[in-house]
């Protein structure tokens, strides 16, 4: 029986990050600018969040979201793993909860991945391909 992968195969690397103080309206320039969905939110170098693109369309209904800070619309503890969690649990783990994306951290807290629902429908991809084969 084959082992299974751990997250850190799959995960994309280095996420960009932002602080929770910064204006709603430069994370959605950022977003925009690096083509991302979602923005670990870090104080002090500690993750204290999660800034998703349905964050922000949910605070555009609001007068003035552009003014808004991040820590005002982003999720407070978003769902993080350790680089050698195992494949299965983490995708389990997001379906299961609906979460958009997990963050990768080391054991001393510093992010070194993400892990979108994105990166897992192509994982999902190229194992189907695989089984054509």
């Amino acid at each position: 029986m084959k082992s299974m992968p751990k997250i850190m195969k799959y995960m994309t690397p280095m996420p960009h990050t932002i602080a929770p103080q910064i204006p709603l309206k430069k994370a959605m320039e950022m977003m925009r600018e690096f083509n991302i969905r979602h923005l670990p939110v870090q104080k002090a170098g500690e993750l204290v969040g999660m800034l998703s693109d349905r964050d922000i369309k949910l605070a555009a209904s609001f007068q003035g979201s552009g003014d808004m800070a991040v820590e005002e619309v982003m999720t407070p503890e978003p769902y993080a793993v350790r680089p050698e969690a195992q494949l299965d649990e983490v995708v389990l783990e997001m379906a299961e909860h609906k979460y958009g994306a997990a963050v990768i951290q080391q054991e001393n807290g510093k992010i070194v991945g993400i892990f979108t629902a994105n990166d897992g429908l192509r994982v999902l991809g190229e194992i189907l391909h695989e089984m054509r084969r």
